[in-house]
């Protein structure tokens, strides 16, 4: 693979106006294919073999055109101290809002609006009453002029003295990050700058990353609507997409850099830096879309799309390292050496032979392999004791509980409870497949269940053969307690009753979640052992790496829950309101962080594997790597957690959380794990962390990632009677 991937460097800067040329054309394809689409919208969500989704495909059956998924929206409308919605006043202010609702600007996408007065949705003290509007649409894809006519829906009521807050998914819209993502960016790009020295450089992974990225978000766009991919999967492709495309580019840079110091050639330096780093790029992003395409493990179409599509983009950014970044070297010239590099190739800088200072990397190397116990004691206590807060993870699904006080949403959630109870914001829906009669009996059964709150009568079809059947909990829809109540009923009722609604798909979804983790774990995990094993001809490193990956992850999910559900430091970060952790959390967690570690493990290591293999000691061996890759990993690390960290301040705290989670395990894995308890370990076990058995090892194709068939190709054909212009033709493609 290294001789391939050489002279298809060589050839991408050689040919660096064509290789430009397909790309910009690529961008531009996708960019108009994206334009010319219609917008995208939220995406069908299912979770097949449940009984909330199998209750949903009842209720299409049964009631056809209700819209089970179509977004819903309750206005909440408090009386002022001492008046109650039923005086004359007030009571004309609500039936306004409900006449506004019915013949505004958003008319044509309501499919109905229940007066509170005729649907019994007054609390007992007459001081709160809401309105239930139900649409035809899911909430992202209202129009603007349908979720402003609900906003402004209250606004003459406030202005009479009553309190009008509005809930529900009908306000749904992409979260808003602020100005983090666009300060981690300027981050990223003031390291990049430290790093390499050269704006030039610096500048060249973030442009290479934007223009595969750009790509392949616009490809998403393009397709969103022909396969349902919806307007979330192309926030996470470009969140990935951005993350690895930066890494992959910093190699590239880095090794082709490296070259030039030894005196190649510039067309020489960029073929071997794409046969060398370009190996590890390859293997490191197979590990990344493993870990994207097993989430359809989990059986949950939207999850294994949003995978899927950002597979792709990781595919694209590996082309783009291993093609454009070689172009654009080309393009560059020696502008992207800083300018003591420059010195030195032009014959100003220190003589030949001189001493060179040890850098922080070498430096480092060196502590650790003389105490590799301590180091490798102190990362997995320290990281241990992190992740203790884990073992307490409590997962579910965020509602408008959790959103800042400071939120319409919350208001209206909040004046909800207090006037009809916590278990109104999270009402279940009982579905009876049968007649009247069993219905009768469901509604018997369930009132005389702990934890219910109210049942409403039985609603049934046209036809009379199914039913359904609201109930209020006592309880708000996170809590345990609700939980225990839907599976009550759950257990207590035969095939043709079933419970759903949101509260109940939340807690089916947290739970399909939850049982998909550890085949999860193991398909990624196992599936990368493989791969290591093939590319570091060992079996203890890809072990040593799995294992420090995990140690990392629960530290992180420690840190989550300890800041998250327990508030542990919550002001810090704006956490307002605790509760249980984002089902999807851990799953994603894994697969994004398990991707990234894989990098730098492999970006690392293969450096020290490449060492050792062209005959220096284990111990040197592990200097070296630290020597030429340390810093660069460090400068990977430290963009991504300021990508990362940038989400810690948007406004919803699910996104807050992502962003807290992926930069604190970042940190862990890069820091802790790769940085001190890899070099600790590979110190300790010698010339044996490079074993493996000659049976095993004749069966493993060699895919020779540290280039010694690359050395021996071009020293052949360097010797070979047709001299430099055979090579030429050799290496030209």
């Amino acid at each position: 693979m290294a001789t391939f991937l050489y002279r298809l460097g060589r050839g991408a800067f050689r040919r660096r106006g064509l290789v430009a040329l397909i790309w910009v054309a690529l961008l531009f394809a996708a960019g108009f294919g994206a334009a010319s689409a219609s917008a995208p919208t939220s995406g069908s969500f299912s979770i097949p073999g449940t009984e909330a989704q199998k209750a949903f495909d009842v209720l299409d059956k049964k009631f056809p055109g209700m819209a089970a998924d179509g977004a819903t929206a309750r206005i909440v409308i408090k009386a002022p101290a001492g008046a109650k919605v039923s005086d004359p006043e007030p009571k004309a202010q609500v039936e306004k809002i409900v006449e506004d609702l019915k013949s505004g600007p958003g008319k044509d996408q309501i499919s109905s609006v229940a007066d509170p007065y005729q649907s019994q949705a007054v609390s007992q003290d007459g001081s709160t009453a809401y309105i239930s509007t139900k649409y035809k649409v899911s909430g992202m894809e209202l129009t603007d002029a349908t979720r402003d006519a609900l906003k402004e829906s209250g606004k003459d009521a406030q202005a009479k003295g009553l309190t009008v807050e509005i809930g529900g998914d009908a306000l749904m819209a992409a979260p808003e990050t602020g100005s983090g993502e666009i300060i981690g960016i300027a981050i990223a790009a003031i390291v990049l700058v430290i790093t390499f020295g050269s704006l030039i450089a610096a500048g060249l992974p973030l442009l290479t990353a934007l223009i595969g990225v750009g790509i392949g978000v616009s490809s998403i766009t393009a397709l969103a609507n022909v396969l349902d991919l919806g307007n979330t999967t192309s926030t996470l492709a470009m969140m990935i997409g951005l993350a690895v495309g930066i890494d992959y580019a910093l190699f590239i840079v880095s090794r082709y850099r490296a070259e030039l110091a030894e005196g190649r050639e510039r067309d020489e330096a960029a073929g071997r830096a794409a046969g060398t780093a370009g190996s590890a790029v390859v293997f490191a992003g197979l590990t990344v879309v493993i870990a994207l395409v097993g989430l359809a493990v989990v059986n949950i179409p939207m999850l294994t799309k949003m995978g899927f599509a950002a597979a792709g983009t990781v595919v694209i950014a590996v082309l783009v390292a291993l093609t454009l970044v070689p172009a654009i070297l080309g393009f560059a010239g020696k502008k992207v050496l800083s300018a003591g590099e420059k010195s030195k190739l032009f014959g100003k800088g220190k003589p030949a032979g001189a001493e060179k200072k040890a850098n922080g990397g070498t430096r480092w190397a060196r502590f650790v392999l003389r105490r590799p116990v301590m180091v490798l004691l102190a990362g997995v206590i320290g990281l241990g004791i992190i992740a203790i807060p884990a073992s307490k993870l409590e997962m579910g699904l965020p509602d408008d509980g959790a959103q800042p006080v400071s939120t319409t949403q919350r208001q209206a959630y909040d004046m909800l409870s207090d006037g009809f109870g916590p278990g109104f914001n999270g009402p279940l829906m009982v579905v009876v497949d049968g007649d009247k009669a069993l219905a009768d009996r469901t509604v018997e059964r369930i009132k005389g269940l702990e934890g219910v709150a109210a049942v409403m009568p039985p609603m049934p079809n046209e036809a009379g053969d199914a039913s359904m059947i609201s109930v209020i909990p006592k309880d708000r829809p996170s809590s345990t307690q609700t939980e225990d109540l839907v599976h009550t009923i759950r257990d207590g009722s035969g095939d043709d009753v079933m419970v759903t609604g949101a509260t109940a798909m939340n807690i089916d979804f947290s739970q399909k979640m939850n049982d998909a983790l550890l085949p999860y774990l193991a398909l990624v995990v196992g599936l990368a052992f493989l791969l290591l094993m093939l590319v570091f001809r060992s079996i203890l490193v890809p072990l040593k790496a799995a294992l420090g990956f995990l140690l990392s992850v629960v530290a992180a999910l420690g840190a989550v829950v300890a800041v998250f559900q327990w508030g542990w430091l919550g002001s810090l970060f704006g956490v307002e309101q605790t509760g249980p952790i984002m089902s999807m959390m851990p799953i994603f967690m894994v697969g994004v962080v398990f991707g990234l570690a894989m990098d730098y493990e492999v970006f690392l290591v293969t450096r020290m594997r490449e060492a050792y293999v062209h005959g220096e000691r284990p111990g040197q061996a592990v200097v070296t790597g630290f020597q030429y890759s340390a810093r660069v990993v460090v400068a990977a690390a430290v963009i991504m957690i300021a990508v990362f960290a940038g989400f810690i301040g948007a406004s919803e705290q699910m996104v807050k959380m992502i962003g807290f989670g992926l930069a604190v395990a970042v940190f862990f894995d890069a820091f802790v794990v790769r940085m001190a308890i890899v070099p600790a370990v590979l110190a300790l076990l010698g010339h044996k962390a490079w074993w493996l058995p000659r049976w095993l090892d004749r069966l493993l194709p060699n895919v020779d990632v540290e280039g010694e068939s690359l050395r021996r190709h071009l020293k052949d054909a360097a010797g070979s009677s047709e001299g430099p212009d055979k090579d030429r033709e050799l290496v030209n493609v």
